[in-house]
């Protein structure tokens, strides 16, 4: 029996000035939990830096859970004995983001996100697997009894590949985009008069795959919810609607805005309930549909991202990294709304919990190929993450839906076995890559040879 008060939680990605923040956070906030969480980054001076910021919590009154933070110098150190394990890292850096993302902007093809599917989805992929390759197999060395939780994209293929190299991890992976979906559904039960407390009242069968994600049935206290959303899915069909502005600044609104419009559209037109952003449902779908070009994109009502935002964030998130470890200025406690600590204690027995996460598919959802990576509600208990059963995506979707599915797994066994024409044959059939196969090639080639310092050598063409 694990003593909650004294557990082991590695961090991989530890030197992040995002979700690692998180973690401290809601760490700091849970009385039931303590221990020592090792932070592992190939950007040591990152991890150094946030065990100092992660220190420096305790002894505050504001304080409730007690944690002592180590960079950890290797991946074997970090994990070594580890009662849960965390991801998050970035593949690469964003210079290789920045071509995933724009270089096929020459060619016509535009991405609002760039890190799921699409050229620069795939991309991503082929330079992620061989790290989470790595990852699995040091989880398999060093604490094979872990649970594992992924934040990293892209998130189906990050959580597959550590199943297909150590097939009895304990893995799942967390996106936070259907609580957005729950949040929105808050919002038209409250335009008809009924005032919802906390998005987790709403109760979402949630099937599908990550970033394109469905929900066919939703209730609020034993009452079916999904024709209240129906009709205000119609009333803001063609205007959209924004619940809130996004959480940075001004520049933040308009790259990361969202009127749902794409996701109103998506649920007239097929009667089921898109849960996702806008910005990564548009790249999931055919790309005449909603991303053909910016004109469309500022028809539909979401924003590109482009990465030079994300390089000037980063740069400014990394000189508060330095004001918060040299005490400059105050770590602010808050609860990031993420579900990563409940889902550790309800494994620990303290508590069950029912909420969305990413495994592979053993008859959860219907349609699908077993074991691939669905998206699906599961129930969390004492050492046991058990998917609940959510039945079929309508015909259309499904089809859709599949085609990325095989897409997926294309990819996953070109990196595996070497192979960067099986790779280039998910690539020419993502619906983004809408132009010619001579173009296509093109585009792939030059792709590669950007965030060639990242890939296997067969991928050196």
């Amino acid at each position: 029996m694990i003593n909650p008060k004294s557990l082991t939680i590695a961090y991989i990605g530890g030197g992040s000035r995002g979700w690692a923040w998180g973690l401290m956070s809601d760490l700091a906030t849970e009385p039931g939990l303590g221990g020592q969480v090792r932070l592992y980054d190939i950007d040591q001076e990152a991890a150094r830096d946030n065990a100092m910021i992660g220190n420096r919590l305790s002894g505050r009154a504001d304080v409730s859970g007690q944690w002592a933070y180590q960079a950890a110098p290797t991946l074997g150190e970090a994990l070594s004995g580890a009662d849960f394990v965390v991801i998050s890292i970035l593949p690469g850096t964003f210079d290789e983001m920045e071509s995933d993302v724009h270089t096929p902007e020459k060619y016509g093809i535009y991405q609002a996100v760039g890190d799921t599917v699409g050229p620069g989805g795939i991309v991503r992929a082929l330079r992620t697997i061989p790290m989470y390759a790595e990852i699995a197999r040091a989880i398999r060395d060093y604490c094979p009894r872990a649970w594992v939780i992924n934040y990293t994209n892209p998130m189906s293929l990050c959580t597959r590949t550590l199943y297909a190299v150590f097939p009895e991890v304990k893995a799942f992976g967390c996106c936070h985009e259907v609580f957005g979906a729950q949040n929105l559904i808050t919002e038209a039960l409250r335009q008809e008069g009924t005032a919802v407390e906390n998005r987790g009242d709403i109760k979402v069968n949630v099937l599908g795959i990550n970033h394109f994600t469905w929900i066919n049935a939703a209730s609020y206290k034993g009452m079916d919810v999904m024709p209240v959303y129906f009709d205000f899915a119609k009333r803001h069909k063609d205007t959209g609607f924004v619940t809130k502005k996004h959480w940075t600044d001004n520049e933040a609104d308009q790259y990361f805005r969202n009127h749902h419009r794409v996701t109103f559209d998506l649920f007239t037109r097929f009667g089921i309930c898109a849960s996702a952003g806008d910005r990564h449902l548009a790249e999931f779908c055919p790309g005449k549909w909603y991303i053909e070009n910016p004109a469309a994109v500022e028809r539909w009502g979401y924003g590109l991202t482009p990465v030079s935002f994300r390089k000037k964030d980063f740069k400014e998130r990394v000189e508060r990294g330095h004001r918060l470890r040299d005490g400059l200025e105050d770590f602010d406690l808050k609860n990031t709304g993420e579900e990563g600590v409940i889902q550790i204690k309800a494994l620990l027995g303290l508590g069950d919990f029912v909420t969305n996460m990413n495994m592979p598919n053993r008859g959860q959802v219907a349609g699908l190929p077993l074991g691939s990576i669905v998206e699906t509600n599961a129930l969390f208990s004492f050492d046991s993450v058990k998917p609940l059963l959510a039945g079929q995506l309508p015909d259309p979707v499904n089809g859709m839906v599949a085609q990325h599915v095989s897409n997926q797994e294309a990819v996953l066994a070109a990196v595996l076995n070497g192979d960067p024409e099986l790779a280039f044959s998910a690539f020419i059939n993502d619906p983004l890559v809408t132009i010619g196969l001579a173009d296509a090639r093109s585009l792939y080639l030059t792709m590669l040879r950007n965030t060639k310092k990242y890939l296997p050598q067969a991928f050196h063409i």
